[in-house]
């Protein structure tokens, strides 16, 4: 993948949470599948998280702290914040 690839899907996803169209967890898996390449067992171990708490949040059916969203957002260059609502 080229780097202008990586920025239009990291464009994109911004775009997407930011007006509530796609969920954190199907955020945090088309990063780690379209951008990384990785399994969720390697990506995991990067981001420093269990593969159990990595499996639940790409699954929507955790409540990760902003610690745990920042570690596995971080290494794509983003965080998470506060931002005004986008209108629908």
């Amino acid at each position: 993948m080229d780097i202008l690839e990586r920025n239009r899907i990291l464009t994109e996803l911004q775009a997407q949470l930011a007006c509530g169209e796609i969920t954190i967890g199907a955020a945090v898996r088309r990063l780690r599948k379209e951008v990384t390449g990785l399994q969720q067992a390697r990506f995991a171990q990067m981001c420093k998280l269990s593969l159990r708490a990595l499996r639940q949040l790409e699954h929507d059916q955790s409540n990760p702290t902003v610690q745990t969203l920042n570690s596995v957002f971080n290494p794509f260059g983003m965080q998470v914040g506060i931002v005004p609502r986008m209108p629908r």
